[in-house]
């Protein structure tokens, strides 16, 4: 491929992408796919892309692809992980969503983006007070809000139960 190294493609695709242009980043992409066809992080920047477009079905196989053996740094599972649950949940897919999310919160229990996006989709399978639940409590916990700050033991043991009018 124009006798440029596969680092360097992957990195030109990637910023192409950064920048907005993003049919082209998949036109190389794809080409790149065909070239590599078991590189996880080639695969990763391909649903990415896709996602990018708004083509997320065509995405989930690269997604898949990406997480199916190693070749990921943990940055870019997490990227991979996150993607592949919210585009499930996209294109309804929810009990697809939650279970790849919470196999995502399981790994990297500390990353606030999985705990939202899984709360999203336990939301759409009906599941609202997990969901609320996970939402209170990372509220609760992140925030710097004065205002949260000062309820924050209230908020966080209404989380355990929202139910509990104590």
């Amino acid at each position: 491929m124009d006798g440029h190294t596969r680092d360097e493609l992957l990195a030109e695709a990637i910023r192409l992408r950064r920048q907005g242009n993003s049919e082209e980043a998949r036109r190389r992409l794809l080409d790149m796919v065909a070239e590599h066809p078991g590189d996880a992080e080639v695969a990763y920047q391909t649903a990415w892309v896709h996602d990018v477009v708004g083509l997320e079905a065509q995405a989930v196989p690269f997604y898949e692809s990406s997480l199916s053996g190693p070749g990921l740094s943990e940055e870019d599972r997490r990227g991979a992980l996150l993607g592949l649950g919210s585009t499930y949940r996209v294109l309804g897919r929810y009990t697809q969503a939650v279970d790849t999310l919470r196999q995502s919160v399981a790994e990297f229990p500390d990353d606030g983006a999985l705990q939202t996006f899984l709360a999203m989709a336990l939301f759409n399978t009906g599941q609202h007070h997990e969901a609320m639940r996970i939402l209170l409590k990372l509220l609760a916990t992140t925030s710097e809000d004065p205002h949260v700050l000062l309820y924050r033991r209230a908020i966080e043991t209404y989380a355990q139960d929202l139910n509990d009018t104590v």
